[in-house]
This record gives structure tokens, C-alpha cells and sequence, in this order.
């Protein structure tokens, strides 16, 4: 295992090569896992990535649990998965809509005001609401975060190609 700060080093460094990328191209998805259905970006066109996946090093320490997209408020927000809604309401001072999409899966997504309740289904695509103000951006953004099962995952996996590059040697001649 590496030690703390290699691997806060090591996660420093991918954030900002995520940043840095800017905004990824309108694939559909890249799925996490071949047996996972494809995912596409909860807003349209693919929104450029504020901030990253950091998660704490244990579970009850801070990090951040998603990744803050730039989409400007009243934007329609989509269902990235097919999937039923859980929860739809208020958490503290936020709006929050978390959609379950089977299999340990859930996505969560604030500050999204949505006339949807726990229930209803949702296919991939499908708005699940508006972005409001009130997140925790200085401007109004899309906090998208991913659990399987009780661990918060990099919701970009299911979008995009997170693999690092392989730099291959040039043959001689």
C-alpha cells in the first residue's frame, strides 16, 4: 500500500488532469463495469468538470463525493441511468434527487428542484428536473456523485475513459 501522501499526491495529480482536460466529449458512455448499462452525462451538451472525484482517505473524514459540473441554473438535468427514484426532497439547505439504478447503484444529484417522488421511474435521458440555485458552487452548478452500495465512486468513470495513457516506444527507422 502506498503511503498517504503518495496516494494524495497520486489523486491531486488526476484531478487535475481531469480540470485541466476541460470539458470531455458527448460520448455516451464508457461503462465502469462491461456487465453495467451505458450512463450518459446528467446535463446536455457534456458540461465541463469544476471539480473533481476527491474522496477522503476514510469514510468520516471530508473529501468531495462527486464531481460539481458548470451547468447554469434552470438547465434541465437528466437521469444519466435507467432507474427508479428514492428520494426527491430536501437534505439541509439543498434539493437532492437520487435516482436507484439497481445493482448497489445509486446516483445522487443537488441542487436539482424536481416535481418527481420516490417511485417513479426513470429511463437514461430523461429529465429529472432543473438545476436551482443553492448548491455548494459559488455559481450555480450540478453536483453529481455515485454510490455503489455505501462507497462513493468517480461518477466520470461512467462517461468517460479515465484509463491512463500508455506511451509506446517509437520503432527506430
Amino acid at each position: 500500500m502506498k503511503p498517504p501522501a503518495t496516494r494524495c499526491a497520486a489523486a491531486a495529480a488526476s484531478v487535475m488532469l481531469l480540470l485541466a482536460a476541460g470539458p470531455a466529449a458527448p460520448a455516451t458512455s464508457v461503462a465502469a463495469d462491461p456487465a453495467d448499462a451505458p450512463w450518459s452525462w446528467p446535463a446536455s451538451p457534456a458540461p465541463a468538470v469544476l471539480r473533481g472525484f476527491d474522496p477522503p482517505p476514510e469514510p468520516w473524514l471530508s473529501g468531495h463525493r462527486g464531481v460539481d459540473l458548470a451547468v447554469p441554473a434552470g438547465t434541465a438535468v437528466l437521469s444519466p441511468a435507467d432507474g427508479r427514484i428514492s428520494f426527491s426532497g430536501w437534505v439541509v439547505d439543498r434539493r437532492v434527487i437520487t435516482i436507484n439504478h439497481g445493482d448497489g447503484l445509486r446516483s445522487s444529484l443537488l441542487a436539482v428542484a424536481s416535481d418527481l417522488q420516490a417511485g417513479d421511474t426513470v429511463s437514461a435521458g430523461d429529465s429529472v428536473g432543473t438545476v436551482a440555485e443553492g448548491g455548494h458552487c459559488p455559481t450555480a452548478c450540478l453536483h453529481w456523485g455515485v454510490r455503489r452500495g455505501e462507497t462513493y465512486i468517480n461518477p466520470l468513470q461512467f462517461v468517460m475513459d479515465l484509463r491512463p495513457s500508455v506511451l509506446l516506444a517509437v520503432p527506430d527507422g
